[in-house]
């Protein structure tokens, strides 16, 4: 081919290809921007820890009802547990304890979830309680779905 008879300039073909390159170029912006913001926040890679944080959040606005039934049904992650209390060596009656008599909070009237890590098995929750410089760190066991104390603390 020479370029005496080169192929005739085609607009739409150009406009096309310049788009979808443009458009790449801003799709794997994006998913750069939402990959790093979510880790950066403290969210988890593209905010992946969300869906943990959102059921922390749903517990720790049930102790603030003081639905402590309700409450320890997301802890042991069965809403039934009243058809087999005896499944639990942990009480219902020692949970309310801990979440109110004998909490370093007392009973909870405000809480604030401040950032998740993943790590082993489970998520690290930090929440602020009741405006208490001191915050509660929880664990969250993916198998299983339970809550629990966490054993670590999330420095930062």
């Amino acid at each position: 081919m020479t370029l005496l008879n080169a192929p005739e300039y085609n607009r739409r073909r150009e406009n096309r290809n310049r788009n979808l390159l443009v458009g790449s170029g801003v799709v794997v912006l994006l998913a750069v921007v939402i990959g790093l913001g979510g880790y950066i926040m403290g969210h988890g890679w593209f905010f992946s820890l969300l869906p943990v944080e959102h059921r922390i959040n749903v517990f720790m606005n049930t102790l603030e009802a003081k639905d402590y039934s309700k409450a320890y049904g997301i802890w042991m992650n069965d809403p039934n547990w009243q058809q087999h209390p005896q499944k639990y060596d942990y009480t219902l009656q020692r949970f309310t304890q801990d979440w109110t008599t004998a909490s370093d909070w007392g009973p909870i009237t405000s809480h604030d979830v401040k950032i998740s890590k993943r790590t082993g098995s489970g998520v690290i929750i930090e929440v602020e309680v009741n405006h208490s410089p001191k915050h509660l760190f929880l664990w969250y066991e993916e198998k299983d779905g339970t809550l629990t104390y966490s054993p670590y603390e999330l420095g930062h």
